[in-house]
């Protein structure tokens, strides 16, 4: 994208990383209005963990930005030098991207991009994530649905993979990827080329971290898989949540190296096998207030007890009255616990409020019915105000799924009323690509719903319909834009007698847009003079 210098700023002296972009990229149609929108938004997205965006602007042709110089090295040098990352600071490196993370998507950006070579760590072991948002500035708007791919191979999201659009989840992958790369010095995929790994990325099984590392807990080896799942839906809902399940791993793991080497110490100095190791590490993650697991070890440790016992100390504890009352203690601590961990009302809300930030999806179903209607029943005059704009956002995302996929070809036979056969009508129209008349039909019913107090959902729907179609007609000239653009700086290279330019630029089009049925007719153009070409240099 261009070159980054170390600057200093002439006032203040403060030092900073200036990175300048290629004249050419001015010259591309509305990407001055997308840098200047995206570099607004980064601009406002401050966390300890992101490289911070300062400033930006252009002089002459010249665009640039400035960031927060970073001293330290990247993660990708880290693990050139120690191979793999031990896992305590693994999950600490992986907590610290997290809130990097939460506080870009909370702000609506994705990052698309995170890999090691794009982690900064400071000598204090402080990580810092950059070029945020830099793949979304400088990509057209709909590169990613129309082909082309964004990101790097080896820690790409298998939806990135298939060209789709790169969401929160998306980066929930890359991070998968990177925490599999630094427990085990080696990417989840790889091959001999990138469409090898893109493949694998889609389809391909990793080998499970502890085949490389047979000392990880478990517990985060179930993290690592789970943020690696090829369905965006069956991974983490958000970073939030991952950066909460990390942080339990140290507590459990040494709760469980402590359940294991307090045992021996009662009756060995030895250290404890790794059977028992993994046993402990399996049931710590359980409240171990089950009566008679307890008393079957108390029982045990009485036995033991009764072979060794003689000073007072050892004799008081050796009495059965005394292990039982520990029992009882053990129990009501246990309970208490348990207790004081479940969530309050308010922690219940916030929780569902994170699910709701998320895009429209099953998270939100989740909300509703784990989080909100919970809290409608215990006390409905307190959380009905707050619960209540949710449910009705709930409520337009199920209307929404009802006119697609397959709960759509199941009603469209039998429509439940004439507005509902309508927009299976309209959701025809933009089947086919005939975005035009959808919105034609989608104006002329939103206008009719109106005012209608019996279909206020309806309403509402049409209108985000309308804002999803316009919205989409509105990327879409700008992808037609850059493509007529680059084929005429193509034959500007071309009549200059700039062969590989222009030819480059043709093999760039067909590349990133020759699936695509709705340019088909600039693809056309990008092949037919690149044959012309080719002719005449024979």
């Amino acid at each position: 994208m261009g070159t980054v210098f170390l600057g200093r700023h002439i006032e203040t002296d403060q030092e900073a990383a200036v990175k300048v972009l290629p004249p050419s990229m001015a010259r591309e149609p509305g990407f001055v209005a997308r840098f200047t929108r995206e570099i607004d938004s980064l601009t406002q997205l401050t966390n300890p963990h992101v490289v911070e965006l300062y400033e930006s602007g252009v002089d002459g042709e010249t665009y640039f930005y400035v960031m927060e110089y970073v001293e330290g090295e990247t993660l990708t040098e880290r693990l050139k030098r120690d191979k793999r990352i031990p896992w305590r600071i693994a999950i600490d490196f992986a907590v610290q991207i997290c809130s990097a993370l939460k506080a870009a998507h909370d702000a609506g950006i994705v990052h698309r991009d995170l890999k090691p070579s794009n982690l900064m760590i400071t000598p204090d072991g402080n990580v810092k994530l950059t070029d945020f948002g830099v793949a979304q500035v400088f990509a057209a708007a709909k590169l990613t649905v129309t082909g082309g791919i964004i990101g790097t191979a080896e820690y790409m999201s298998p939806e990135q993979a298939e060209g789709k659009r790169a969401t929160k989840k998306s980066d929930l992958y890359s991070l998968g990827a990177v925490l599999y790369v630094m427990l085990t010095g080696r990417p989840p995929f790889s091959g001999r080329t990138t469409l090898d790994i893109i493949q694998k990325h889609r389809y391909g099984q990793f080998d499970p971290p502890s085949k490389f590392v047979p000392d990880i807990p478990r517990w985060l080896e179930d993290v690592v898989n789970q943020l690696l799942e090829k369905e965006p839906d069956k991974r983490f809902p958000n970073a939030y949540v991952v950066s909460l399940r990390l942080q339990e791993i140290p507590k459990k793991v040494d709760l469980a190296m402590e359940d294991v080497t307090d045992g021996h110490a009662q009756f060995d100095s030895t250290a404890p096998t790794i059977a028992e190791t993994d046993q402990a590490l399996a049931n710590s993650g359980e409240i171990r207030a089950g009566s008679a697991t307890l008393m079957r070890d108390l029982m045990h440790l009485e036995m033991e007890r009764e072979k060794t016992a003689h000073s007072p100390i050892e004799r008081f504890f050796n009495n059965t009255w005394v292990l039982l009352g520990a029992l009882v203690l053990v129990v009501g601590g246990s309970i208490y616990l348990y207790q004081s961990n479940q969530m309050t009302p308010q922690e219940r809300f916030d929780e569902g409020e994170v699910l709701m930030n998320e895009p429209e999806g099953p998270g939100w179903i989740t909300a509703r019915d784990e989080y909100f209607l919970p809290l409608l029943e215990e006390d409905a005059a307190i959380w009905e105000p707050q619960v209540s704009p949710y449910l009705r956002q709930v409520k337009l995302y199920e209307l929404k799924r009802s006119f697609g996929g397959s709960a759509k070809r199941i009603r469209k036979n039998q429509p439940n009323s004439e507005i509902e056969a309508l927009l299976h009508r309209i959701d025809g129209y933009r089947e086919i690509g005939d975005d035009a008349e959808a919105e034609r039909l989608l104006t002329a019913l939103h206008a009719i719903l109106a005012g209608d107090a019996d279909h206020e959902e309806l309403f509402e729907l049409t209108k985000q319909m309308l804002d999803d179609i316009r919205e989409q007609r509105s990327q879409e000239s700008d992808r037609d834009d850059i493509i007529a653009a680059a084929l005429k700086r193509a034959d500007d290279f071309d009549a200059k007698g700039e062969s590989d330019q222009a030819r480059n630029i043709w093999l760039g089009i067909i590349a990133l847009y020759g699936d695509d049925l709705r340019v088909t007719q600039y693809v056309a153009q990008a092949r037919q003079r690149l044959e012309t070409q080719t002719t005449e240099s024979q």
